[in-house]
Parts: C-alpha cells; sequence; structure tokens
C-alpha cells in the first residue's frame, strides 16, 4: 500500500491553522524558523505515522521547496520516507537523494506545455500592487507563490489572469494567505504515478486539503480530506465533493483523523476489496 499525503494543514499544522493552543499536552513542534516555532503535530498522529511508515510506503507530498522540507524535523528523523515529493511535484527524493530523471522529465514537460517563467510572471504583473501583495517568491525556478493580504485579493481580476494562463499552461490556486501560479505539468499527481511505477501492485491512499491535492485525491483508491482548506470551503459553499470523505473535525485534530484513517484501511486491506471505486 502507498499514503501519498499533502503536509502543510493536513499532517502538520502552523499555529494559525492547528485551532488549539501549542501549549496542551500531546503536542510536537517539529519545525523551528531561526530559533521559534513553526509548525506542529500531535503526538498520537506522529506515532500512527512512524508505525504506518514502517510498514507501507509513506510519501510526503508538498508543494514546499526541498529545503522547507528539510525544515521538518520529523522527516528527517523519526519518520523518515523513502520517497517524498516536493515543489508541488516538481521534485522527487528516493532515499534522500534527488531523482535526475524524474527532474529532466519535468524540464521536458515544461518546454512542450507551458511557457517559461518569465511569461508567467508578466501575464500575471498587472494586477500585481502593494496593497494586497506582501511579498512574491519563485520556488525552485518551478512556480511563484505571493503572500497576500486576502482581505484585499481583488478575486475576479486574479480569475481573469488565472484564465490567461490557462491558455499558457499554468494555473493559479488561492490558498488562504497565498496565491500559487504553477505550471499544470508540475502537479502532485503525476510524481506520485511515476512513484507508482516502482510499485504496481499497491493500492494508494491520499489525503490533502486544497486545490492543489485535488489530481491527487482524484487518482486515489480511497482519500481523505480535512475538515478546513480550499476543498472543504467548496463544499460548504456549493455543496461539491470528489470522490474524498471529510473528517469529522478540523484543525490539529484531522490530522489525527486522517492517519487513523490511514491505519484502518491498512489494516483492514485483505477484506479490502482495492480498486473498486466508488461512483
Amino acid at each position: 500500500m502507498i499514503y501519498a499525503s499533502d503536509l502543510d494543514q493536513t499532517l502538520i499544522f502552523s499555529r494559525r491553522s492547528m485551532i488549539v493552543s501549542e501549549d496542551e499536552p500531546g503536542i510536537r513542534i517539529v519545525e523551528w524558523i531561526d530559533g521559534k516555532s513553526q509548525s506542529f503535530m500531535s503526538e498520537a498522529s506522529i506515532a500512527t505515522l512512524k508505525s504506518l511508515n514502517e510498514r507501507l510506503v509513506f510519501v510526503p507530498v508538498t508543494t514546499r521547496t526541498l529545503a522547507q522540507y528539510r525544515r521538518i524535523e520529523v522527516f528527517q528523523r523519526d519518520i523518515v520516507p523513502a520517497y517524498a515529493i516536493t515543489s508541488n511535484g516538481g521534485r522527487i527524493l528516493i532515499r534522500g537523494e534527488e531523482d535526475a530523471h524524474w527532474q529532466k522529465l519535468v524540464q521536458d514537460r515544461l518546454k512542450r506545455a507551458a511557457c517559461s517563467s518569465d511569461e508567467a510572471r508578466a501575464l500575471f504583473a498587472p494586477i500585481v500592487q502593494p496593497e494586497w501583495v506582501r511579498e512574491e517568491r519563485l520556488c525552485d525556478e518551478l512556480f511563484y507563490v505571493y503572500m497576500v493580504d486576502r482581505d484585499k485579493l481583488p478575486l475576479e481580476a486574479v480569475q481573469e489572469r488565472a484564465e490567461l494562463l490557462a491558455e499558457r499552461g499554468w494555473e493559479v490556486s488561492v490558498q488562504g494567505r497565498k496565491v500559487y501560479i504553477v505550471p499544470s505539468v508540475v502537479n502532485k499527481r503525476d510524481a506520485v504515478a511515476y512513484i507508482r511505477q516502482r510499485h504496481p501492485e499497491a493500492p494508494l491512499i491520499s489525503s490533502g486539503d486544497s486545490l492543489l491535492d485535488r489530481s491527487l485525491l482524484e487518482a486515489a483508491d480511497e482519500a481523505i480530506a480535512p475538515a478546513h482548506g480550499e476543498l472543504y470551503r467548496i463544499y460548504q459553499t456549493t455543496g461539491q465533493q470528489g470522490r474524498w470523505v471529510f473528517t469529522r473535525r478540523s484543525g490539529l485534530f484531522a490530522g489525527e483523523e486522517i492517519t487513523d484513517f490511514v491505519q484502518e484501511k491498512f489494516d483492514s486491506s485483505e477484506q479490502w476489496t482495492w480498486g473498486e471505486r466508488s461512483s
């Protein structure tokens, strides 16, 4: 079995997103920046995930850059996965080393199916204003992230730019205080599919909270999303839900529920008919 999961707001949580206080018992700091605590997990979720990592193929799948992923201490010391996917699918680690073949495949796809990062930035630039954009970053030479004031975000203008960018092979995703501009060929689904080639008979469980996770969830045999984030907000406002289930709880406790869900599916795998997808 393969368990491929998004990290931020799915398994690990910022102080803002975890809902409970970091002083609550049973919560561990898993990331530090400049000596300050940045991200958290529950001890229960860590214990479950550590056990799973010893018995199945756990694949962290994150939009974080490689350097940002390596800041998460729990995945460098306690739970060391055989594979990791960073940069929204742009980079794959196999036992800690970057897969050069995948990197070449990504670059070839970019040349065929997307305009350059400079062209994409130029298409988005006309609406970028200092009153709502706080910071702009080009991540791993693959995609852009804009740190924004969500209350001042010109959503209609962003959507108009998204349509123009789609014609040039790029997608726009608004996630809280971040706006991502990402080439369509750089995605989590394709990166996980590449790893699945090494384990062709293994069923796939996935979890994630954002629109950038949707293709990954849709490709899985079973999937779960937390009761917060972009996918849950879409469900709340439109009633639209994919093939995944939502957790009952939100915040850090949703992370516990997600790892428990995977544990239950793994334990019952002999009785579960894999590949039978709900309609």
